[in-house]
């Protein structure tokens, strides 16, 4: 265990490490040029973080090896501790048991941490499995000093290892297989076989195999690298698909014929090192470092590349504080960016992007020299031991300050992936780009980067309108414009109109250039297209008057014209279209938008050039137009137009009438004035159909009689006089006209027999007198049953003879016989029924009624005998104040109201009357007489009384009579006492 003051050492060194850090000075902190504030909270974690484990080997760590969580270390001669690092509470210490001098040379734990191969300086080697506590021998490999390990990552399993190379201090290559299961009777070796395939050579003599890696590429393509103290090899190959497990030596047989691909470097310091960056578990790595005599070789890996992987190669100089003499480099680990450089006292880690020291970490000397690191492909971490501890480094975002590289290296898109989710380094990234850009005179590209920073607007347009780069300024504004905020409305007007007048600007020089026109079209499209932009369609709406002007003031009409479309301002376009006699367009315009308004506005012009279309375009607009608002440009072309114009307004006005039905008196005059002056046939024919009653008459009738008066039209006359019931100026405008049209007239008042009579006697005069017609005469008496021979007599001459009208005579004769007769008749009948009337009157006198003594009250059940009562005819029998409470609910508020008073007049009278009966003793003798009179005038006012009440409460019996019948639909509880009923039931 470490001490207290061991790990407040450590803590210190891994708080302030050496750092030589490329990122942002304290100097930078405030507000930037580009607007962003860019403040740190708090101290930023370093990418590299070291942690020394809370471990104090019992004995000297000799070897170490880590891989899939699964941590094997060498302790002293005879010991092996495995560690899970996911179980760290539970070692597992396992003894060699070796008896002779030999010592662990090497440790070889494979991606899956369950094989570990132990290679021993006395040329054997030793197996363990993960899931075993027996160390077993590789008999196969004995007499072979185990150097590197290839092992195979798609077919390794936890039991077997599959097909792996091993490469040796000879500089043999073998392939071997080991299996961890116990085999058979005869076969107990976990090592299923063992044979070479390779062997590497330096300047003729073998060299040892200090790393070896396989790799497989994508379509089965095998990738082998071995390296030597200061060569790189690289054996490439097919494997048939399915034939993985027949193993390796395909590959080198394939590159037997040709030399084997290396690089070589002069220096050798005795050992190299290899190591590969892989960005996901069980994936081809993409990058590789080898550290050997003159430096670091690092590059990519691609695996397409036909005859070397090895890509974008350099080599890192050793700095020369590592002197070989006594601070060589003992190992190597890459990250994504960097690789880390174990020296004897310190890691260094270099920036892959430009080679520069960018940490430095120095041990303290109390822990021994630094024996050996190594990185965990599964976590990341990367291991360091020396002889008495073990530490490790966590790496924590380390593609933080990449962008600041690549930005150097003008490497603008690799810079801005890795800057996105830091919105101030963007922002510096894209002025850079915009900035290389436009010192290359790249314009277009600098403008759109431009657009994305936060740098001052005011000095990037200047920029370029000094530059005279007006194609650029126009990308940045249009950029710029994408970028902004809706509720940014000045910005947005501002940029919208500056980016107006560009494109007018260009428009005009390419449309006077010569040999331009595709450019032309090109850009006009351009600006259409922004005009019709949706995102900023509420900024040019609010502000076309503006763009109008502009457009204007450059004289582009077209633009204008479709501008004005966007905009829906129609009335601008068909003003335009009118203004160019293009009538057809207009009407096209209009009927394309169906606004009502623009109709009643251009109808009058469309009218006075294309009757026929404008008509046809209303009656498609139907019921949304209303037609009375377009009478003003139908009358003003119907009074001086062609017979063209006159037809289609009557054809409109037809359709209005006909097909809309409307109602307007205003159509219906208009119509019947233009029937009057040009179709007259129409005419009768129109007020016909419209009817003679008043409800379906829309015209106006005075109107109409004026009109048909005015153009002689003396049917029409006729037949409006009879809708307006004037049947006497009917009659006499008819027998003008035709007899039998004033004797349809003359039969039309049906409920006034004196008016018809009247009618049929100017009838019957005007035929005898203008006419002299006497047959026609006899046949008025025979239309008419209201004329008599005597009535017409006096319009015939004195001196026409009887025969005509003999017949007539006799007939009206013979019809005062028969009145006469009919009058007999009924006043027997009258006289007969007056002589019944007396005898029933006489009958009802004599009328009683017999009342036993045991008879009840039909209301309340109480004998009758004991108050005043009434008897009906029916035989109910009814208590005087029990029949005044059954009735009087029944009865009128009028009759009620009236059978209140009498009851006061009645209760009056008898109080008069009671005091009557009793005077003063003084008064006797003198008012006696006064006193008499007073008693029988009381008596006679309180028996009329006692009648009227009689009459109204006694009317009829209360069960049978009416009252009863009426009283059927009115609820039993009155709803007004409803309420009341029913608590006075709870």
């Amino acid at each position: 265990m470490s001490s207290i003051l061991d790990e407040y050492e450590d803590s210190q060194n891994s708080r302030h490490p050496v750092q030589h850090s490329s990122r942002l000075s304290a100097a930078n902190i405030g507000i930037t040029h580009s607007g962003f504030v860019n403040v740190r909270l708090e101290e930023e974690k370093p990418i590299f973080n070291k942690q020394r484990i809370d471990f104090s080997p019992p004995e000297k760590i000799n070897h170490f090896a880590v891989c899939n969580n699964q941590l094997c270390m060498s302790l002293g001669k005879d010991t092996l501790l495995r560690i899970d690092l996911a179980k760290p509470d539970q070692p597992n210490q396992i003894e060699l048991g070796r008896k002779d001098d030999s010592r662990v040379h090497k440790l070889f734990l494979d991606p899956t941490g369950s094989h570990l191969v132990i290679s021993l300086s006395t040329s054997e080697c030793l197996y363990l499995n993960r899931n075993t506590q027996k160390v077993r021998s590789l008999s196969r490999w004995r007499g072979h000093l185990i150097e590197s390990v290839g092992w195979n990552k798609l077919l390794g399993t936890e039991t077997n290892t599959g097909p792996i190379l091993v490469g040796t201090s000879q500089g043999i290559i073998f392939e071997a297989e080991i299996s961890a299961s116990e085999g058979s009777l005869f076969n107990t070796n976990p090592d299923q076989y063992f044979k070479q395939v390779h062997s590497l050579e330096e300047d003729g003599r073998p060299a040892p195999v200090c790393c070896i890696e396989v790799e497989r590429g994508p379509e089965s393509k095998v990738v082998i690298i071995a390296t030597t103290r200061k060569r790189l090899f690289q054996f490439v190959g097919r494997v048939a698909e399915g034939s993985e497990q027949q193993g390796f030596s395909s590959v080198f047989s394939q590159n037997q014929e040709l030399l084997p691909s290396f690089q070589e470097f002069p220096f050798n310091m005795g050992y190299s090192e290899i190591t590969f960056y892989t960005s996901k578990l069980r994936s081809c790595p993409k990058a590789f470092a080898w550290m050997m005599g003159n430096g670091v070789l690092y590059g990519q890996l691609d695996y397409i590349r036909p005859d070397s992987v090895l890509s974008d190669v350099q080599v890192w100089d050793y700095t020369p504080d590592i002197d070989f003499s006594f601070n060589k480099p003992i190992s190597i680990v890459l990250t994504q960016f960097h690789f880390l450089l174990l020296l004897p006292d310190r890691v260094k880690a270099i920036c892959t992007l430009n080679g520069q020291v960018v940490y430095e970490d120095v041990f303290p000397d109390k822990f021994g020299t630094l024996k050996k690191m190594i990185k965990d492909p599964a976590g990341g971490l990367v291991w360091i031991y020396t002889e008495k501890a073990v530490f490790r480094y966590h790496i924590q975002r380390e593609a933080r300050d990449v962008w600041q590289m690549y930005m150097s290296m003008n490497k603008f898109d690799l810079a801005k992936e890795y800057c996105r989710d830091r919105p101030e380094c963007m922002d510096m990234v894209l002025a850079k780009e915009a900035e290389h850009c436009f010192q290359n005179k790249r314009y277009l590209e600098s403008a759109k980067c431009y657009a994305l920073t936060q740098n001052y607007f005011e000095e990037i347009a200047l920029k370029f309108i000094e530059a005279k780069q007006d194609e650029a300024l126009k990308e940045f504004l249009l950029k710029k414009l994408n970028h902004l905020k809706q509720s940014e409305k000045t910005q947005i007007t501002l940029l919208v109109t500056w980016l107006t007048e560009l494109y007018l600007n260009h428009l005009g020089l390419l449309e006077s250039a010569e040999g331009k026109h595709g450019v032309f079209q090109e850009t006009r499209d351009e600006f259409r297209k922004f005009l019709s932009s949706s995102k900023h369609k509420e900024c040019l709406y609010n502000n076309r008057t503006t763009i109008y002007d502009l457009l204007a003031s450059h004289g582009n009409v077209d633009d204008m014209v479709y501008f004005s479309v966007i905009m829906q301002d129609y009335e601008r376009v068909i003003s335009h279209h009118c203004q160019h006699d293009d009538y057809s367009a207009a009407l096209e315009v209009l009927s394309k938008h169906c606004d009502e308004k623009l109709f009643y506005k251009f109808s009058p012009i469309l009218m006075q050039h294309i009757p026929k279309k404008v008509v046809d375009a209303w009656i498609q607009m139907g019921s949304r137009l209303e037609p009375k608002k377009l009478i003003p440009a139908l009358v003003n072309y119907s009074q001086m137009g062609s017979t063209q114009q006159v037809n289609e307004t009557i054809r409109y006005m037809e359709f209005c009438v006909y097909q809309l039905t409307v109602t307007e008196e205003a159509i219906h005059n208009y119509l019947l004035s233009l029937y009057a002056k040009y179709k007259p046939d129409s005419l009768l024919l129109y007020l016909e159909q419209a009817g003679t009653h008043a409800s379906y008459i829309h015209y106006d009738l005075k109107y109409t009689l004026r009109l048909c008066a005015e153009h002689g039209y003396l049917q029409a006359c006729v037949l409006v006089y009879k809708i307006m019931e004037l049947y006497e100026e009917a009659v006499d405008l008819a027998l003008q006209v035709d007899v039998d049209l004033a004797k349809s007239c003359a039969d039309l008042p049906e409920d006034d027999e004196e008016l018809r009579k009247k009618l049929w006697l100017k009838i019957a005069r005007h035929v005898v007198q203008e006419e002299k017609d006497v047959k026609k005469a006899m046949n008025c008496l025979s239309s008419c049953n209201l004329l008599k021979i005597e009535d017409i007599l006096p319009f015939f001459p004195d001196f026409v003879t009887i025969d005509h009208f003999k017949e007539a005579i006799c007939s009206s004769l013979e019809e005062y016989n028969q009145h006469i007769d009919e009058l007999k008749q009924e006043m027997e009948e009258a006289t007969e029924s007056a002589k019944r009337i007396r005898e029933d009157i006489q009958e009802m006198r004599n009328k009683y009624g017999v009342v036993e003594n045991q008879e009840k009250c039909a209301a309340c059940d109480f004998p009758l005998l004991n108050r005043p009562f009434y008897l009906f005819l029916c035989g109910h029998m009814f208590h005087y104040d029990c029949l005044f409470l059954e009735v009087t609910p029944h009865l009128s508020t009028y009759k009620q109201t009236k059978l209140g008073e009498l009851q006061k007049k009645l209760a009056a009278a008898t109080q008069t009357s009671k005091s009557r009966h009793c005077p003063a003793p003084k008064e006797k003798e003198e008012g006696g007489d006064t006193a008499s009179l007073g008693k029988e005038s009381a008596g006679v006012s309180r028996e009329q009384i006692k009648s009227d009440i009689d009459d109204i409460i006694a009317f009829e019996c209360v069960y049978c009579g009416e009252l009863m019948i009426k009283s059927i639909d009115k609820p039993f509880i009155d709803p007004q006492k409803l309420e009341e009923e029913k608590s006075s039931w709870l």
